[in-house]
Order: C-alpha cells, then sequence, then structure tokens
C-alpha cells in the first residue's frame, strides 16, 4: 500500500527551467532537477510530455535552468508554474539572457544558473527524462537561500501544479498531514490550490495573522498565482 504522506519527506529544489527553438521560448517551474554525473557534469530533469517546454526542448536540443532562491517573486512562479506558454508570453518583463545553447536563463529571483546541451532523453511514461550536460553556469545572488520545495509548501503554502512529477491527489492524502495542511484553511485558489488561512494571514503580501478572507483588500491577488479574490472558494 502506497502512503502518500512519506512522498512529502522527500527532498527537492525549486528551479526554472527553459529553452528556446528559433523564436519560440518556453519554460516552466521544476522539482526535479538533480546531478547524475560529476565528470563531465550532466543533470536531469523531468517533464510531463503534455507541457510546452518538452515540445521546445526536443526540437532544440537544450535547456537551461536557474535556482529559485527563497524570495522568489509570486508573480514569476505563477506565470511559469501555472500557465502556459501557448496562451502567455511567460518571459514578458523577466530578466533574462541567452545562454550558450540558445536558452533563455532567467535571473530574476534565482541565485544560479546552468546551461546544459541535452545528451540522451528517455521515456518515462506521462513524462520525459531529460540527461544535460552542463556546459556553462554562474553564481547570481549569494545573500539568499536556494528555495526548496518544503518551504514553498510549509511557508509559501504551495503546491504542485498537475503536471508535476510530485502532483498528489488531495483525497490520497492522509493523516496528521491532510489535517495539518487543510483544517484550518479556509478559502482556496481554484488556479494554482494555494489555500489562505485567517488564522496566519498571509505574511508574503503583509496581511496579518487573523485576517478574515471577507476584509482582505479588494485587490489582494494570491500570493502564488497573482490570481484575485474571485477565483478563491471557500475550502
Amino acid at each position: 500500500m502506497i502512503n502518500f504522506e512519506t512522498f512529502f519527506k522527500v527532498s527537492y529544489g525549486l528551479y526554472m527551467v527553459s529553452s528556446k527553438f528559433q523564436d519560440t521560448k518556453a519554460g516552466y517551474i521544476a522539482n526535479t532537477v538533480f546531478q547524475v554525473t560529476a565528470n563531465p557534469p550532466k543533470f536531469g530533469i523531468s517533464c510531463n510530455k503534455d507541457n510546452f517546454t518538452s515540445e521546445i526542448m526536443k526540437k532544440s536540443g537544450a535547456f537551461a535552468f536557474s535556482v529559485l532562491g527563497e524570495q522568489a517573486s509570486t508573480g514569476l512562479i505563477g506565470d511559469f508554474g501555472y500557465r502556459s506558454g501557448k496562451e502567455i508570453d511567460k518571459f514578458r518583463g523577466v530578466n533574462y539572457f541567452i545562454g550558450e545553447t540558445g536558452s533563455p536563463i532567467v535571473t530574476d529571483s534565482c541565485v544560479a544558473w546552468f546551461d546544459c546541451k541535452i545528451t540522451d532523453t528517455f521515456d518515462v511514461g506521462t513524462h520525459l527524462l531529460f540527461i544535460g550536460e552542463a556546459i556553462a553556469s554562474d553564481l547570481i545572488n549569494l545573500d539568499i537561500k536556494p528555495l526548496t520545495y518544503n518551504y514553498y509548501r510549509e511557508v509559501m503554502k504551495g503546491f504542485s501544479p498537475k503536471n508535476a512529477p510530485t502532483y498528489v491527489e488531495k483525497s490520497q492524502i492522509k493523516g496528521e498531514i491532510l489535517q495539518k495542511v487543510f483544517e484550518n484553511e479556509l478559502w482556496q485558489c481554484q488556479l494554482c490550490h494555494y489555500t489562505y488561512e485567517s488564522e496566519k494571514g498571509d505574511p508574503i503580501s503583509g496581511i496579518e495573522p487573523g485576517t478574515k478572507f471577507e476584509d482582505l483588500p479588494d485587490d489582494w491577488t494570491c500570493p502564488i498565482c497573482g490570481a484575485d479574490k474571485s477565483l478563491f472558494e471557500r475550502d
């Protein structure tokens, strides 16, 4: 029997993965970026076959990824993590440069970056596993800590989008974690599943603990994806 609470004990970081083919740029937020070998330095990433970026990476033969920091812009996470590049220009208003592979490398809210050429691709069912050799990398900001998936869940109250390898249906989460995560949370964003808890408020947006949802400012938006209050439903 699978206990899905165990899945949240596996450590992850959060990364901005990007690629470019001809004039088309694509990118998404990933938590499955891992080093495969040291010499030569290779990294693996997992991307859902339905993701627009997956198609661009197959065509370009390259990808880049940036390590997100704890103070990462929620608007950045919202656009790259929960919206499709087929519908919006995710890179509009975002600072980036073009790496040696031709991939756009995002520098906003990031700690470091890697530019990789794809050496192997494996079909693993719903996802494609891309292996890339790093041909360039550098540091961006040493003053901020890398954003971990645990911090994203526990502090920012964010959850994996449906195409993510770590996505788990709420109905499959049981026991104390279910109670801890959902019991006191009153209003949930229907776009990214962030849940506003009145007891804790929204420290990211400066909302004091104890503030009821109906007392939030009219211009308050989801701190994860930027959705307005109309997209929240009582949990």
